[in-house]
């Protein structure tokens, strides 16, 4: 029996059969979120068959655009509770409104 001399164990540089389905479901969710969440500007076809480098790249900046609107949103929706209703059930009025009403009414102006 001959040994291998390789460290590795085989004498190319492959996928074996333990990770190849590994692999292949990591190629095939990256090109299916380029495809889902770049809105239509790609299709399965042109995705599949982009350069690795590019295709890489172009997922990279798709997932960096959703995290960055994703951070936006969460930062938007933990503001000031804007809801115009009180505990009590009365609708607040809005706050321009509220400073208008303690200045005193101004006299119409007339052209006559």
């Amino acid at each position: 029996m001959i040994e291998s001399i390789f460290q590795l164990g085989l004498a190319f540089f492959g996928l074996s059969y333990d990770i190849a389905p590994q692999a292949r479901n990591a190629i095939y969710t990256q090109i299916h979120q380029i495809c889902f969440h770049g809105k239509g500007g790609y299709d399965w076809n042109t995705v599949y068959n982009m350069p690795i480098w590019l295709r890489r790249f172009t997922f990279s900046e798709i997932q960096k655009y959703y995290d960055e609107e994703k951070k936006a949103y969460e930062q938007g929706s933990n503001s000031k509770n804007k809801t115009v209703i009180d505990s009590s059930g009365k609708v607040k009025a809005p706050e321009f409104l509220s400073k208008q009403k303690s200045q005193p009414a101004k006299k119409p102006i007339s052209y006559k």
